[in-house]
């Protein structure tokens, strides 16, 4: 099961409140802006920005 597009649509990122957009190998979520990936566990997005990994 993967992350719906519904969900992805209404995610920003939250330290910049832009748009993110899911990885190619679907386990991230990418702010380019922030330049951050966003990890995502089990299906479930960690949109906490201590869990962050910098680009």
């Amino acid at each position: 099961m993967a992350i719906s597009q519904d969900l992805l649509d209404i995610l920003a990122c939250p330290k910049c409140k832009g748009k993110i957009h899911l990885n190619q190998t679907g386990d991230g979520l990418t702010c380019e802006v922030c330049r951050l990936r966003y990890p995502v566990k089990d299906d479930i997005p960690i949109m906490l920005i201590d869990e962050a990994i910098k680009l």
